[in-house]
């Protein structure tokens, strides 16, 4: 018979611990029984259902990978009496505990390393090592491409025309949609992180374009309401000296008109003289229509100029977005593609 059971309680069990547990050992069961092999080697099984302790970095959240040990040492025997060891390899370990695991969640098994070592206190210690990577796509669905999204929303609003203020207000709701957004990344992320992840640079990145959009947005209808505002007044007033000084002119050649009922004797010279004043007022007729065109030209001038700023302004948030994203995407998914 090469096996033996008998009652735990008939044999000495070191008192073996995990230093990283958190929990008060409620969910912890001892097997009754032991095996005794005919080699000398004794198999203990217990099960425990642990509350872990493990710090992370979320820096590159959510294409992160965490790395957290599981520590065993013994409470009160040092080195020469307790000395722990693995049985297997790492990569045998690593395959059953993948296959042992039943729910694994958000979080891939990536990898487990034993490393045996000796502590400050003389006791003997085996450390595992477990590397553990998240799968990323629900954060791609639900936050990562809606923010995508939205920017392209908020370029392509350059194209919708000034009325009635429609292109703020679109504005105005994608920069609170990005709020939203915000609000869920504040409830996912830990607010004890001590360096901020790229994902909530990316949201403050996106939310401050945006912003930067509808100043920009807001400038332009100022200047656009501006420069209508300065051609109508000056399209006003010119209207108004057209028609003054064409009352006078038509009161003056009324005045200079003979009557016809009792017409005067024509001095000599006096057809030259009569003639000599209509030629002169017809310029003064002329000359303000050709003013109130110039006018509508110079305020078309200043539309044109607002209508270059905007262009311009355009094409400088574009070239901002674009190397914004490509610095972003480079410092986030690009290592997590080299690494794999």
């Amino acid at each position: 018979m090469d096996i033996l059971t008998i009652p735990s309680s008939m044999i000495w069990i070191p008192d073996i611990i995990i230093q990283e547990d958190a929990s008060d050992n409620k969910g912890s069961q001892d097997d009754a029984l032991v095996s005794v092999l005919s080699s000398g080697l004794v198999r203990v099984n217990t099960r425990l259902q642990l509350t872990y302790a493990c710090k992370f970095d979320l820096y590159r959240f959510p294409f992160d990978t965490q790395t957290c040990n599981i520590t065993f040492s013994s409470v009160n025997y040092d080195e020469n009496l307790v000395k722990l060891g693995e049985l297997t390899n790492d990569t045998i370990l690593t395959e059953v505990s993948d296959q042992k695991m039943l729910t694994d969640g958000e979080w891939k098994l990536v990898n487990i390393e034993s490393i045996s070592s000796t502590s400050v206190t003389l006791k003997s210690k085996l450390v595992y090592r477990i590397s553990l990577q998240r799968k990323p796509f629900l954060y791609i669905i639900n936050l990562i491409l809606p923010l995508l999204f939205l920017l392209v929303l908020d370029l392509a609003s350059f194209f919708i025309s000034e009325t009635g203020g429609e292109k703020l207000g679109f504005k105005m709701t994608i920069l609170l949609s990005i709020f939203v957004l915000l609000l869920i990344l504040k409830d996912i992320l830990p607010s004890t992180e001590d360096t901020l992840p790229l994902m909530a640079i990316y949201c403050v990145l996106v939310f401050t374009l945006v912003w930067i959009n509808v100043l920009e947005t807001m400038l332009i209808s100022f200047l656009k309401n501006l420069a209508c505002s300065v051609g109508e007044e000056a399209h006003s007033s010119k209207v108004f000296k057209v028609k003054t000084q064409q009352e006078e002119s038509a009161g003056a050649a009324g005045s200079a008109k003979p009557e016809g009922s009792n017409p005067p004797m024509d001095p000599p010279g006096g057809r030259g003289l009569l003639k000599l004043i209509l030629d002169k007022q017809k310029p003064a007729q002329n000359n303000p229509e050709r003013q109130i065109k110039d006018v509508g030209k110079f305020g078309c001038s200043r539309l044109r100029l607002v209508k270059i700023f905007d262009c311009v302004l355009f094409v400088l948030h574009f070239t901002t977005v674009v190397f914004s994203q490509i610095f972003i995407f480079t410092l986030w998914i690009f290592p997590v593609i080299q690494n794999q």
